[in-house]
C-alpha cells in the first residue's frame, strides 16, 4: 500500500507524463497488458500496442493539461481515485474548455494495469 505522500507523488508523475503528450512517457506509466477506457474510446484499449495507437491519434488532435486536485488510495488494494482539473483545446486552435474529472487506477507496483477515466465529454463539443 502506498503512503499518502507516495500516492500524490505517483499521481503527479502520471499527470506530468500525460501533460508531456509524449506517447512513450505515458506508456512507461502502464503495464504492457494494460486496460484503459475513457469517454473518447468506444471500448477498452487493451495492451501497449493499442494504447500507443490511441495516444498517437489523441495527442495529434488534442492539446491537454491536467492538474491534481485530490488523490484517494483504495483501502484494500493497490490503486487510487485521482481527481483532476483539465484544459482541452484542439491542436493548433486557441479556444479551450476546462473540465473536472476522475481516474480509477489499479496498480501493480508503481505501474497502472487498469485506468478508467470519467468526465463529461459534452464539454469537448464547445471547442
Amino acid at each position: 500500500m502506498l503512503t499518502r505522500d507516495e500516492l500524490e507523488t505517483l499521481a503527479r508523475h502520471f499527470l506530468d507524463a500525460w501533460n508531456s503528450q509524449d506517447v512513450e512517457a505515458v506508456l512507461a506509466c502502464y503495464t504492457t497488458d494494460l486496460v484503459y477506457h475513457d469517454p473518447n474510446t468506444r471500448a477498452s484499449v487493451i495492451g501497449s500496442d493499442s494504447m500507443r495507437r490511441y495516444l498517437t491519434k489523441l495527442f495529434a488532435t488534442w492539446s491537454m493539461t491536467w492538474s491534481l486536485r485530490e488523490a484517494h488510495a483504495f483501502r484494500d488494494s493497490d490503486g487510487a481515485a485521482i481527481l483532476w482539473h483539465a484544459t482541452f483545446s484542439r491542436t493548433g486552435q486557441k479556444s479551450r474548455v476546462e473540465a473536472d474529472g476522475m481516474d480509477f487506477i489499479a496498480l501493480r507496483g508503481r505501474l497502472a494495469y487498469r485506468n478508467e477515466v470519467y468526465f463529461d465529454r459534452a464539454v469537448l463539443s464547445e471547442v
